[in-house]
């Protein structure tokens, strides 16, 4: 049948694993013995009531997604139990936690010993533990270095590529606005970079790092991504001497810092560190405390999510859709404080009913209940929800509960109602959700930007994100809240780089099952490239994405607090990560690294 989008009712209220010259991801390789070959639609008899058709016996075709079970089902979650909740623990944390602070505040330490210590911090996880005294240092050496307009201000005489590219991007990356110029000393009379700086590899590493801060416009960073991107790859290949320093030139290549989501990356970071000759004991040993504090209280919170779950019968009622209480939560790692635990778990139960929304319209309903359900939910009609399907009744009244819950939340916090707004980003969503239903009933193949245009919506992160922005915001600034009905450009940067990691690593598996094509495939049919070309194309739209993000996101013209950028940031490297090894959320690829960094993350503790 042909599928006509309804009108609007009114209303109640890897960046990029480096190969071959080019920025390519690892090729992911599909499990045979866990995946069908070919999705085919299976017929399932109904059990839902009332449907459309008169005729309550008919069989209805749907299609399967064709999922795997959850790798961790509710009776692992609930035996979750650790000891580092334990008094001693939190104890001797906040004796190091002394220490540290004594190490940062030592005045005789020269300004690159101070940058490491730093960068140590961040990479090891606990830098948010000294955030006002780590403040503290860099603006002292912004105003030395860079701030003119400052009585201690000298110019920056800095000629060492490692310590000047390590201070520009601690600088960058707290927000001191630091000019790309400072590099012009590195270039030869050509405006190129010295070929003599290829014998430096921490430097060279330094600057890569660096230049993945650049903003739009910043040619002469962009030439250093090049440059740098070029020889370090070269020396991978000719062997790096140093053992260490080789396994961190690997992972910057794969995954810049600046675009990966540190906390499921401090794993890997401590066992770097641990290995290091320069390895201080003291930050090691509360590096590590810390990392076992914070898992113990992530295991607290997805007992509570799993029991949430489990109540509201989602994953029995509706079994076509995904299980995914932990990777649902992986989703919600980034949010800052991470003291907000309550404030966490209420963001993972919004990706988790993003996901049976999702499958709802991209697997299982019929297009006649499709109508009937954006109906309902356009108008938020309670009354009206008799007229639906019993799956679709227990979701959206979960739905409703949950919206209210955290509407609830927020009031009883701030004394601000924003139910009206967290129901319209339910509205926004399901309407892009429509679009893509109409386009695959009828056949319809998108152009990429006219796909690109709905599909930045459709991918979640927006209708996320407008939720957090109460969730994290104290005060709640009630004008900003118009540029969510908008959606300001910071949170479109955000959404492009999640949707289009996630249409690079998904896009075949999601035909395969039936599904509206995406932004490779939208490429492919415009412009007659190879599928590879078509990938290569989208990582490239995912650079240009973040260097539109890191010019939005210092703008003088946001208009959103601080602490919500960063965690507007910080979805789009979850985004990043997620997808980086494959499909992290459907497991319609090999899971195995995805299944490996999560029980590193959230169920191994460190020795």
């Amino acid at each position: 049948m042909q599928l006509a989008l309804p009108t609007k009712p009114h209303t109640n209220c890897n960046v990029f694993p480096y190969k071959g010259g080019q920025y390519a991801s690892k090729p992911c390789t599909r499990i045979s013995s866990h995946v069908s070959k070919k999705v085919r639609p299976c017929s399932i008899r109904s059990s839902a009531a009332p449907m459309p058709s008169s005729d309550q016996t008919a069989t209805i075709t749907r299609r399967s997604g064709n999922y795997k079970p959850s790798l961790w089902d509710f009776n692992f979650i609930q035996s979750l139990d650790s000891a580092y909740l334990g008094e001693c623990y939190v104890k001797r944390a906040s004796e190091l936690k002394q220490q540290v602070n004594g190490m940062l505040q030592e005045r005789a330490v020269e300004p690159v010993d101070q940058l490491e210590l730093i960068d140590n911090l961040q990479n090891l996880g606990i830098a948010s533990h000294f955030q006002d005294k780590i403040k503290q240092i860099l603006e002292t050496i912004y105003q030395r270095n860079y701030d003119i307009n400052c009585a201690t201000h000298q110019p920056n005489q800095i000629k060492d590529l490692y310590a000047t590219a390590l201070e520009f991007r601690l600088l960058r990356q707290h927000g001191f606005h630091v000019p790309q110029e400072i590099f012009d000393c590195f270039k030869n009379k050509k405006g190129d970079f010295k070929a003599s700086l290829g014998d430096d590899t921490k430097g060279l590493l330094q600057l890569y790092e660096a230049s993945f801060l650049l903003t739009e416009g910043e040619s002469s960073l962009e030439l250093a991504r090049e440059f740098t991107t070029n020889l370090l790859q070269e020396k991978l290949q000719t062997n790096i001497n140093d053992d260490n320093l080789s396994l961190l030139v690997r992972r910057s290549l794969e995954l810049p810092r600046h675009c990966m989501l540190l906390r499921p990356n401090v794993r890997w970071f401590l066992d770097a560190y641990g290995r290091r000759p320069d390895m201080n004991p003291t930050v090691f040993e509360l590096a590590k405390l810390d990392f076992n504090i914070y898992q113990a209280n992530v295991q607290q919170e997805l007992k509570h999510i799993s029991r949430w779950w489990k109540e509201t019968g989602l994953a029995e009622k509706l079994p076509f859709s995904r299980d995914r209480v932990v990777e649902s939560y992986f989703w919600t790692i980034g949010i800052e404080p991470l003291e907000q635990g309550h404030e966490r778990i209420l963001a993972t139960k919004i990706i988790m009913l993003e996901t049976v929304l999702d499958d709802i319209f991209d697997v299982y309903a019929t297009p006649e209940e499709l109508h009937l359900f954006y109906n309902v939910i356009q108008r938020w009609d309670l009354e009206s929800i008799e007229k639906l399907p019993i799956y679709m009744q227990i979701y959206f009244v979960v739905l409703n509960n949950t919206v209210n819950e955290i509407a609830y939340h927020i009031l009883k916090q701030q004394g601000v109602v924003t139910i009206q707004h967290l129901r319209k980003a339910w509205m926004d969503l399901c309407k892009a959700y429509m679009k893509e239903a109409v386009w695959y009933n009828n056949g319809v193949k998108p152009g990429l930007k006219e796909y690109l245009d709905n599909a930045w919506i459709s991918v979640g992160v927006p209708t996320f994100l407008y939720q957090v922005y109460f969730l994290v915001t104290n005060p709640i600034e009630k004008e900003a809240t118009k540029y969510f009905d908008e959606y300001h450009n910071i949170i479109r940067g955000s959404s492009m780089i999640a949707r289009l990691a996630d249409d690079v690593a998904t896009a075949g598996d999601e035909l395969e099952r039936g599904d509206v094509t995406k932004s490779v495939q939208c490429y492919m049919n415009e412009t007659g490239a190879s599928d590879e070309e078509a990938r290569e194309a989208m990582r490239l739209l995912i650079w240009e994405a973040w260097k539109k993000l890191n010019t939005d996101r210092i703008s003088s013209s946001c208009p959103f607090p601080e602490v919500f950028i960063q965690n507007v940031v910080n979805l789009a490297r979850v985004g990043q990560s997620i997808y980086q090894y494959g499909d992290g959320y459907g497991y319609q690829h090999s899971e195995t690294k995805n299944k490996d960094r999560i029980v590193s993350m959230l169920f191994d503790p460190v020795a």
